[in-house]
């Protein structure tokens, strides 16, 4: 027994470093496919057609100019904006993205309840319901759109769910060298995908359905500028 015992001993002390490499290397690899696969994000020739339009705040303003200027060229009916932030005012958020009264009375609502991304899902899903919403169209920065298109999926399974990411200067390894702080904020990015992903293989093993991970890339990309002011929901 105690020859076993020590037998045992031994081998689990040679192989938990070599498991440690190994989920590191998994870990670095998973990073550069999550990384090519968001960079490799393309728009179509066309934007698609959607009866409504979601932006999700955070990140860069091009998520909002991308979003206003869809609705603008009649791509959806309406708009949501979701996740604003709760001490800016209406009037000052529509200042700031030049949204006239007209467009904002008739097709413009601001959402303030979401502070992350899962937020973002339930208020978006709530707010489809609303409006009876069938196909919609998500705006959210390239980096971001993997997660939270598998966030709004679990949240609206009856709503067909168009991605529109927008293009970002940390999306693009090459640009890394100019960001320092692109790898590190994609990184973070990843650990959050990979905590999704986790609790989509929970619910899948309970029976429930779960989205593919992979959105098409329906998107034109719309260079994005450094963080606005009217940043409401964190990622």
């Amino acid at each position: 027994m105690r020859t076993a015992a020590r037998f045992f001993a031994r081998a689990i002390r040679f192989a938990t470093p070599l498991l440690s490499i190994g989920v590191c290397i998994a870990l670095i690899v998973g990073f550069l496919q999550f990384v090519n696969r968001v960079h490799a994000l393309q728009p179509p020739a066309q934007p698609p057609s959607a009866e409504a339009i979601v932006v999700l705040t955070g990140g860069t303003r091009g998520r909002l100019d991308t979003g206003l200027a869809l609705l603008r060229d009649g791509v959806g009916e309406r708009l949501l904006i979701s996740g604003v932030n709760r001490d800016l005012s209406d009037e000052a958020l529509h200042e700031a993205l030049e949204i006239s009264p007209e467009l904002a009375a008739c097709c413009v609502d601001l959402g303030r309840d979401a502070q992350d991304t899962l937020g973002n899902a339930s208020e978006a899903a709530a707010w489809a319901q609303k409006w009876g919403f069938r196909r919609v169209l998500l705006v959210t920065d390239d980096y971001h759109m993997p997660r939270s298109y598998i966030e709004l999926r679990l949240a609206m399974p009856g709503v067909t769910l168009v991605p529109y990411p927008v293009e970002t200067r940390w999306s693009n390894p090459s640009a890394w060298g100019n960001h320092p702080g692109a790898a590190g904020r994609m990184a973070i990015e990843y650990g959050k995908f990979l905590i999704v992903r986790l609790r989509e293989g929970v619910i899948a093993g309970l029976g429930g359905d779960t989205p593919s991970p992979d959105p098409a890339p329906a998107a034109a990309h719309a260079q994005a500028p450094a963080v606005p002011s009217e940043r409401g929901a964190t990622e």
